[in-house]
């Protein structure tokens, strides 16, 4: 049946096909005669169909025309898809996107943000690449420097934009005709600076970063080195100096580390919008070296924190342990050392600390500097008083950074290491001298620091205790056992 029927509609279609033939031909044929016939009369019905077919063509469309004349709503007939002219394009066109909408479209939702509407307007993002300046990146989106000018030029803030490095990121705002509105920028850690158009010109205004800060936990088992062991336990380099720092008066990590050394240690990370932006300061430390446990706890004593052991004593001792960040020791303390120069049995009073030339050497601990010369035998050197009992020696410098007279804090660098006068090689040979008498520096008894004072004790206690009980639980029960059994051995004269 369904054959049948298609069968008699393609015979239908084909009798008014050859009927609609037959009828433009006869009107083909009537059309020529009438134009022999008569030629003027054709020739003025052909010059009226030339005029409206130009009128049709050269007809401004829609939105372009005038606009006191409304579209009429009459529906037409499709056109035949063989039509490829004018017709097919104004039926099948659509009006251009918006500029900004061909741009990416960056929104940073954050319920926590004190602005919602500003992160997530249409930013376009732009980021500084090297060698770049924010005139270029102003050409580069078709601003003008006028724009660029009046943008710099609105206040002492909006002088600092022109301060760029590769990495800053920039935001731009433009309307639907691609015109500048506003421009974003990171002032500082947490605020944008905002600068758009108003209607009375250029304005700016700050829009605070929703900041979170994570209280995060990490430990770790000491194998090989300290850095390989802590970025197991996903540490960066500068968390793990900032750790090794608060136990360095205590410990030196480039001599006293052991395979089985343990750490573990409470630290905060700052997150800005939703996204990790850095680590924060460490809360609470715990490193047990060679069996001996050290304990740290971060504290506001009211001159700004400060780490503390759990007694309330300062982990920051008077003088520094080692004043330099050195790869090894080539000569230790020794009053009988073969000079390798003079090749005669001399003193040697103090500690050669081998270390790349320009490492920077600080001042062991607070003090006035007494000394600050040059010799043939000590090269550049730098004498620095203690009170009135101490003073610290640093020989061989390639560069001395302080005078006669200067009053220098612990940690400050005082000079760089070199290899000046009786020297084989880059490094420092460092003395300590109480009551004038030399002294071995790594081994020398260093002064105790003051504990805190009995008044602000028992806020130390409320705020450590529960941190240091966070770091046991988090070494496991295993460290404090051997930890005690050591002690045990310790106190007892048997052999463990």
């Amino acid at each position: 049946m369904a054959r049948r029927r298609a069968a008699q509609r393609r015979d239908t279609v084909s009798a008014f096909a050859k009927t609609l033939i037959d009828v433009l031909s006869n009107a083909a044929a009537s059309a020529v005669g009438a134009m022999r016939a008569h030629p003027r009369w054709a020739s003025s019905a052909a010059g009226l169909i030339a005029l409206g077919i130009l009128l049709v063509l050269f007809e401004p469309a829609g939105e372009q025309g005038s606009s006191s004349v409304s579209p009429s709503t009459v529906e037409l007939p499709r056109p035949s898809p063989v039509t490829t002219g004018i017709a097919q394009q104004q039926t099948t066109s659509v009006p251009d996107a918006p500029e900004t909408a061909k741009r990416e479209v960056v929104s940073n939702t954050n319920h926590s943000s004190p602005e919602q509407s500003n992160q997530q307007r249409p930013w376009q993002f732009v980021e500084v690449r090297p060698g770049q300046t924010l005139e270029r990146i102003f050409r580069d989106l078709g601003l003008s420097a006028r724009q660029l000018h009046e943008v710099v030029h609105v206040d002492d803030d909006t002088r600092r934009l022109a301060d760029i490095r590769p990495g800053d990121q920039f935001g731009f705002e433009f309307d639907e005709d691609g015109q500048f509105m506003a421009l974003r920028a990171d002032f500082d850690e947490e605020r944008w600076l905002i600068v758009e158009q108003t209607e009375n010109g250029m304005a700016t205004r700050f829009v605070e970063r929703a900041m979170d800060s994570r209280v995060v936990e990490a430990s770790g088992i000491i194998s090989s080195s300290l850095f390989n062991a802590a970025k197991d336990a996903n540490l960066s380099d500068g968390m793990t100096m900032r750790l090794a720092n608060i136990f360095g008066w205590d410990i030196d990590f480039a001599l006293d580390i052991r395979s089985g050394d343990r750490f573990a240690l409470i630290y905060e990370e700052i997150w800005r919008d939703g996204e990790y932006l850095r680590d924060g300061p460490i809360l609470a430390a715990r490193f047990v070296n060679q069996g001996d446990a050290f304990e740290a706890v971060r504290f506001d004593a009211g001159n700004g924190p400060d780490y503390f052991a759990p007694d309330g004593r300062p982990m920051r001792k008077a003088f520094l342990r080692a004043p330099l960040n050195f790869t090894r020791v080539t000569s230790n303390f020794n009053p009988r050392r073969f000079h390798p120069i003079t090749r005669r049995i001399r003193p040697h009073n103090g500690t050669d600390y081998g270390a790349a030339t320009g490492t920077p050497v600080w001042a062991a601990g607070d003090g006035r500097v007494i000394r600050s010369a040059y010799n043939n035998v000590n090269g550049n050197y730098v004498f620095i008083q203690h009170g009135n009992h101490m003073v610290t020696r640093y020989l061989h410098l390639h560069r001395r950074s302080v005078n006669v007279g200067d009053r220098v804090r612990q940690g400050q660098t005082i000079g760089s290491v070199g290899m000046t006068g009786m020297a084989t090689g880059p490094h420092l040979h460092y003395e300590f001298l109480v009551n004038g008498a030399h002294r071995n520096p790594r081994t020398v008894d260093l002064p105790p620091a003051e504990p805190l004072p009995p008044d602000l004790m028992d806020a130390f206690r409320s705020a450590g205790e529960p941190l240091l009980a966070q770091l046991q639980d988090l070494q496991g029960p295993e460290v404090l056992l051997a930890q005690r059994e050591a002690e045990r051995c310790e106190q007892s004269e048997t052999d463990c």
